[in-house]
């Protein structure tokens, strides 16, 4: 009997499983609790396939804020508390900065070259130090606030002119701000290439980082099985998916290096970058942290912002309240602009509730333990991957009472100043991977929700005489977006409609 090359491939599988079956180590304290298992498959079939953070909350109710299960060969580390993740990843972040090995979205598709997936070390360092320059600080972003209320303000103009494709206006938006702060590039207003590029691998990027969707992410071996192999389809999308992404971080680096060449170039990240740059290491790590900052700000910023509408469709009152402020302190007869905000409370307290109730990324990134190390009397294995439940955290009950309801009220004490629990101690992630951009995120949210409700009446949509209320799903991916859903979006008046004319 001849032997095949799928025979091949399953004995590296199994030879593969077996040795991470055998090769866990004696530990030097208890692992934390966690669900059971079976013999052999461990914990492989107790993950969920779908809502990943309903499940770790559960278990966080049975076994405590850490829990640790083990699924072939991996161990998993799931904080449920956001105190302890701050113990964890920010107080000991030597520790707890690694990345795991993404294999499909990682070293198939290319997304290990990015800032989120990279792991931790001189390169990482050097993405970080690229990037704090331009929106590391508040001082650095203030520098920007000009850019962001011009955007917004064309912002505006577009829902007006068509209100049903809010979610493409939001997006436009988002990207023609990154484009302009990394490349000095300015979007074209209707159709733009690099937009569009950038959109189609971000679609991308949310198939392939989808929880359990492709079976080479459990079984790495499988990465060496061919493409024209029967059923390895998912590995020709990778290749392709590969080459998309390497046109998203070319194509805009590009544009910018003819800008040079003909002494045209606007100042820009990248630009100001490449004006000293000396070797090859470093344009590649240019044009990496420059995608990173692209693919990563566009994408959670457009999230956030399609909360906003989601959430004054639902909830009406809410938008009544910051309408009463918006007025009472700005009028009609001018947009709000950043030195309006320390007088704008309700209006801050808004955007600190979109942050927590329309969780952006609801288990973060995963970290990798670098190094053995024990927490709270628990063994937390080398090369474990920590899995921080940031949905869980953020509609904890006891943290936040009510939670799935929308109320800015939770961050406004009775003395007028905001309260404890700002969800920013956990959405822009921990330690050393915070997110780089969590002040380019809070303005550019900030500005999209003080001036849209300056001037727009969000309403539901009514059909037949009847209110549609829309529910408040939301993507299940890394990256998770609301759900498409209808809403009416106008002029608060005639004013309105001349102010937003008049930008």
């Amino acid at each position: 009997m001849s032997v095949t090359l799928l025979d091949v491939a399953l004995a590296g599988i199994a030879l593969w499983l077996l040795k991470s079956i055998l090769s866990s180590k004696p530990t030097s304290g208890p692992l934390p609790p966690g669900p059971k298992g079976l013999p052999l498959l461990a914990n492989l079939l107790d993950l969920p396939q779908k809502e990943q953070w309903r499940t770790f909350v559960a278990w966080g109710r049975k076994y405590g804020p850490i829990v640790h299960v083990r699924a072939v060969g991996q161990s998993f580390i799931i904080v449920n508390d956001a105190h302890v993740a701050c113990d964890m990843l920010d107080k000991k972040s030597t520790v707890y900065s690694d990345r795991p090995v993404f294999m499909m979205a990682g070293e198939l598709t290319g997304w290990k070259d990015s800032l989120a997936f990279t792991r931790y070390g001189e390169r990482f360092k050097e993405y970080r130090k690229y990037l704090h320059g331009v929106m590391g600080s508040r001082f650095a972003i203030e520098k920007l606030n000009g850019l962001f209320e011009t955007e917004t303000q064309a912002f505006l103009k577009r829902v007006l002119k068509k209100p049903e494709a809010i979610a493409e206006n939001i997006r436009d938006t988002a990207g023609a701000v990154i484009l302009q702060m990394t490349y000095g590039y300015k979007p074209k207003e209707d159709k733009d290439d690099i937009v569009d590029l950038v959109e189609i691998a971000l679609r991308q990027f949310a198939e392939v980082t989808e929880p359990n969707a492709f079976l080479v992410d459990l079984f790495p071996p499988l990465q060496y099985v061919p493409s024209w192999f029967p059923g390895a389809a998912w590995k020709k999308k990778a290749e392709y998916y590969y080459d998309t992404l390497q046109q998203m971080a070319d194509v805009p680096l590009q544009f910018v290096r003819k800008q040079m060449s003909e002494g045209s170039a606007p100042p820009s990240l990248v630009s100001n970058l490449l004006d000293r740059t000396n070797t090859p290491e470093q344009e590649r790590n240019i044009k990496w942290a420059a995608a990173s900052m692209y693919g990563g700000g566009a994408d959670t910023t457009v999230s956030a912002i399609y909360s906003l509408f989601l959430a004054m469709t639902i909830f009406p009152d809410v938008q009544r309240k910051a309408h009463e402020e918006i007025d009472a302190v700005i009028g009609n007869d001018r947009l709000p602009t950043f030195a309006d905000r320390a007088h704008l409370p309700y209006v801050e307290a808004l955007v600190s509730e979109i942050l927590r109730w329309g969780t952006v990324t609801p288990l973060g990134l995963p970290h990798r333990v670098s190094r053995d190390d024990v927490h709270n009397g628990f063994f937390i294995p080398k090369d474990a991957i920590v899995l921080t439940n940031v949905k869980g955290m953020l509609h904890d009950p006891d943290v936040y009472p009510d939670p799935w309801n929308f109320k800015p009220e939770r961050f406004i004490s009775a003395e007028g100043q905001p309260a404890e629990q700002d969800p920013r101690i956990c959405c822009f992630g921990f330690g050393r991977r915070i997110c780089p951009g969590l002040n380019l995120a809070d303005a550019t949210v900030w500005a999209s929700v003080a001036m849209s409700l300056a001037v727009f009446d969000i309403r539901r949509k009514v059909v037949d005489g009847v209110e549609i209320v829309p529910e408040p799903r939301y993507e299940d991916s890394i990256i998770s977006h609301p759900s498409p859903f209808d809403c009416s979006i106008k002029p608060r008046s005639a004013k309105a409609e001349a102010l937003i004319l008049s930008c």
